[in-house]
Parts: structure tokens; sequence; C-alpha cells
């Protein structure tokens, strides 16, 4: 996958179309990733025992749920979103920017 967590990624398409945020899971069998804040969904949290009760929330809560891949673009240091390649420079493999022609971080 050429995306990996940590980086800032734009979202392209669905609900949450324009939203920026920070991958906090990559899935690379299913190609879905998990990125803070998008694709919020209500979900409806059992009471457990009172051990486990204080570490989370009842009811009705919200979680994040992964995304496909294709959906986002890497955001590159300038700012702008943009697909990514890969490039040998002195023996190193490193990520690139395929539209500013950058190195991805």
């Amino acid at each position: 996958m050429k995306v990996k967590k940590g980086d800032t990624v734009e979202v392209m398409s669905g609900n949450d179309r324009g939203k920026r945020g920070e991958v906090t899971h990559v899935f690379p069998r299913t190609g879905k990733i998990m990125v803070r804040g998008v694709n919020m969904v209500k979900k409806h949290q059992k009471a457990r025992s009172q051990q486990q009760l204080r570490s989370t929330q009842t009811g009705l809560v919200s979680v994040e749920m992964p995304i496909d891949a294709s959906n986002v673009m890497v955001i590159t240091p300038t700012g702008n979103p943009s697909r990514v390649n890969y490039r040998i420079e002195g023996g190193e493999k490193k990520r690139y920017s395929n539209k500013h022609g950058e190195v991805i971080g």
C-alpha cells in the first residue's frame, strides 16, 4: 500500500469528501485504512462489568470505521493532495508525489 500510518490524507469520495485527517490504522489485506475523524458511525455499546466499565463508555457511542485506501490522497509537504509513486535514489526506495515530484516523508 502506498498510504502509511501517520500520513495526512484527504478524502476524495464518499460522505466525508474534502475532510483531512491522520491515518491511524492500515489494513493491507483488505486495502482499507482508518482516518482520525472520518467515517464516524453510531454504535450501541452494551454495559460491561464494573472493572471494564471505567475504561469504556456505554450507550450510543461514535466510532471510526475503515474506508478504502483508494478513496484518499496523501497530502504532500506543500499541503496539496497527490498520488504516490516510488523512486529509487541512492540505492533507497522513496515515496514521491506524482503531481509535484516532492519526496514524501
